[in-house]
This record gives C-alpha cells, sequence and structure tokens, in this order.
C-alpha cells in the first residue's frame, strides 16, 4: 500500500468511528450488566429472561469482528506514519523483503504483560499475553524502578496516545495505547508484572 499524509488521516478517521461503534457495543453490554464471557441461558439451559439475548450476542459477535479491525487498521496507521514522517521509510516496508535492511536495536525488557482483558484499552490496542514492555511512553529499563513509574505514565496521559513498544516472539512491536475509562476495571485493562534483574 502506498501511504500519503490523507490516507493515513483517513485511516485514523476510520479508526475513531470503529472506536466509537465499540464503545456503543460496550454500552449494550454494561446495560445487560455482562461482559464478553457470562452465560447467557439460566441453570436449566433456558434463554435468561432479565437480559436481551439476542442484543447480547450480536453486540459480543460485533466486537470481536471490530476488535480485529481495529487492530489491522492500527499496524496500518503506525506504516503509514512511518512513511509519512520519514519518506525514507518507504523502501523498508517492501513486502518482497528485497529491500531487507538491519532490524532496529532492541531495548531491553523491563515488564512482562501477565493478562489482557477482553475489550480493554489494552486489547483495542493490540497488546497480548507476554508482551515484554521494553518502553512505556517515557519508562525504559534505565529509568524503570517500580511498576509506580508506569502508574505515573498512565495517570498523566488519560484519554492521550501513549506510545509501547514490545518484544515479541523477538520482533519489535510499537503500539499506540489510550489509557482510559471502560467497561473494566482500571484504565488498561492488562496485568503487568515487573521483570527482575540481578543488577537491580
Amino acid at each position: 500500500m502506498i501511504y500519503t499524509r490523507e490516507s493515513v488521516m483517513a485511516l485514523i478517521e476510520e479508526k475513531e468511528k470503529l472506536e466509537q461503534k465499540l464503545e456503543e457495543l460496550w454500552e449494550v453490554l454494561k446495560t445487560n450488566n455482562l461482559g464478553m464471557i457470562e452465560s447467557v441461558v439460566d441453570s436449566e439451559g433456558y434463554p435468561r429472561s432479565d437480559i436481551d439475548v439476542y442484543q447480547v450476542r450480536h453486540a459480543r459477535h460485533q466486537i470481536k469482528c471490530l476488535q480485529n479491525d481495529h487492530t489491522a487498521i492500527l499496524h496500518c496507521i503506525e506504516e503509514g506514519l512511518a512513511v509519512v514522517l520519514n519518506p525514507s521509510n518507504a523502501e523498508n516496508l517492501d513486502p518482497n523483503g528485497t529491500n531487507d535492511s538491519l532490524p532496529a536495536p532492541m531495548l531491553e525488557p523491563f515488564a512482562r504483560v501477565d493478562h489482557v482483558f477482553l475489550g480493554s484499552p489494552a486489547n483495542m490496542a493490540g497488546l497480548q499475553e507476554n508482551d515484554l514492555l521494553t518502553k512505556f511512553g517515557s519508562v525504559t529499563s534505565d529509568n524503570f524502578r517500580t511498576m509506580a513509574n508506569v502508574s505515573q505514565v498512565v495517570q498523566h496521559s488519560v484519554n492521550s496516545p501513549l506510545q509501547v513498544v514490545v518484544s515479541r516472539n523477538e520482533q519489535c512491536v510499537t503500539l499506540s495505547l489510550i489509557p482510559r475509562q471502560w467497561s473494566g476495571r482500571g484504565l488498561l485493562g492488562c496485568n503487568i508484572i515487573p521483570i527482575e534483574r540481578l543488577d537491580r
């Protein structure tokens, strides 16, 4: 795909529409006091009378589909921004691998994603369990001391995009995470645990 400033802006606009739609679908589940995994049938196997079963099933299906679309569009935006902000990067996006370049130096990980809740900001940003955090906003292994460092960055970045770099299957992956209120606990919707280092 050839990226231009206009095409990237269109992708960002599409991403915002997707997020708005996801918010509306989560509101449907919230209205029924449900998340993504609770049963919609009673102990005898009949549809529950206290919820709109069709509405809930439809919303859950839509959420799963849109989350996949959201992850894909984030990836495109990330690639597009890299090209628009630095046109020389375009040659590094050769799909056939004929312009193989040296990989970017990998930062040392300081924490690991232990769990990601479905529908959370972390989930929508593309974070996955066992991702190793190498950069979280301004936090890297050089200045990380405790999880309070991460918490401070989260508090200062509510409703604003935060750059998160993770090591996944020995690949460096850059994500855009927006800490915000959602239907679950916290502003991220994931568990992060520090990695012990011998020199710490």
